[in-house]
């Protein structure tokens, strides 16, 4: 069986799709004690490390995951925390601790060589420069902007931290594999270059329209209409968000939807604020994928509300969307619940990938093995 070795493994949204696709997990490192806790009550036979990841090397790894130095490890993965990179955070790319545990995951990538190696994180790491000026510090008057300034920046140097690695890097879109969530990541893929191959990503199986022989995106209504809950866990709305949440369609609807003589007074300041505001008393439309889960579905200006009750989605309803096994458990309080939650990589994309990952490295191995036989072929007419 493929050896696999897991960092930032949250509440194993990636690890459980690696698994189903057939790895052996030998080591499975995550920071933080609740997320840990969360593993070992669905995974009790996992090798579960709390641990920090920029603090572990190549002797650690193989100490932990148990292996001897001649072992090779077929695939490393995990989904590196993202907020350095978000363009709702301060943009500080690899000068935040969180960005330099992305450079850490490169690290050891080059000092353990695993066969393939995959890394996921939000969409603005491709955009991202490695040093971030404020917009209002920006043309005339101001210099130009300097080479670690310029946007892709960041993604050049991190491609860079890969030496010996053939890297493939896609944007997602999760509904685009059948998930019931429009969540878009940058997925990584690397393959060593002495193996003399490159990763493909796997096609696209669904389509928002069902176009070209594909399926029809999941729609949330289909989710909702197959979940069975006996109780369904979630915060509640306040009295004043309430009175307004009340007034949007049911079936989906958001602030625009409100009387009109009574937007601005529930909208307040930003009422007068630019962007489309679409997650402002948004109740989630039953026929389309769920927008992408956020950490907290009660924050005001990205609500995420029950098509057709006048609550935030569950915790059980983001367990459904994500796609974790039924009967998964998350440990910690609801709020550290929605976190490790939103913060997955969806199940089905993770087992996805993991299938065409694994369907390479048998490919390798095949080949390592048609050019073993080869070369004692040769040997032998040599000496013959």
């Amino acid at each position: 069986m493929a050896i696999a070795i897991s960092f930032f493994a949250g509440a194993g949204g990636l690890d459980t799709g690696i698994h189903q696709a057939g790895f052996d997990i030998k080591l499975t490192v995550e920071i933080e004690e609740t997320f840990c806790e969360t593993l070992r009550l669905n995974y009790p036979d996992l090798n579960v490390v709390q641990g920090d990841i920029m603090e572990y090397s190549r002797q650690r790894i193989y100490r932990e995951a148990g292996l001897n130095e001649q072992q090779e490890v077929d695939f490393m993965f995990g989904g590196s925390p993202c907020q350095s990179f978000s363009t709702a955070g301060k943009r500080q790319a690899f000068e935040d601790p969180r960005g330099q545990a992305m450079l850490k995951f490169a690290e050891l990538v080059r000092a353990v060589r695993p066969k393939v190696f995959l890394l996921e994180n939000v969409r603005g790491l491709l955009s991202a420069s490695l040093k971030h000026r404020p917009i209002n510090q920006r043309g005339d008057g101001y210099p130009p902007l300097e080479p670690e300034e310029m946007p892709g920046s960041a993604l050049a140097y991190l491609l860079r931290q890969f030496k010996g690695y053939n890297v493939t890097y896609e944007l997602l879109n999760a509904a685009d594999y059948g998930v019931p969530q429009t969540r878009e990541r940058v997925f990584f893929v690397g393959v060593r270059k002495d193996l003399r191959t490159t990763y493909t990503f796997p096609p696209k199986t669904h389509d928002a329209e069902g176009r070209n022989g594909l399926h029809r995106w999941v729609t949330l209504g289909e989710v909702l209409q197959n979940l069975q809950v006996e109780e369904h866990h979630y915060p509640e709305y306040s009295p004043e968000r309430l009175h307004y949440m009340r007034m949007i369609p049911q079936g989906g609807g958001n602030w625009r939807d409100l009387p009109y003589d009574i937007v601005r007074e529930a909208m307040g300041g930003a009422f007068e604020s630019g962007g489309g505001k679409v997650g402002f008393y948004r109740r989630l439309w039953v026929d389309r994928p769920a927008p992408t889960l956020l950490t907290s579905p009660m924050q005001k200006s990205t609500n995420l509300g029950h098509p057709y009750e006048d609550r935030p989605l569950s915790i059980e309803e983001y367990l459904a969307i994500q796609e974790f096994p039924n009967g998964y458990q998350i440990a910690g309080t609801m709020s550290q619940q929605y976190i490790q939650i939103g913060n997955a990589v969806p199940v089905r994309l993770a087992r996805i990938l993991g299938e065409s990952i694994m369907q390479l490295i048998q490919q390798i191995d095949l080949q390592r093995q048609i050019d073993r036989a080869y070369n004692e072929v040769a040997v032998t007419a040599m000496n013959g």
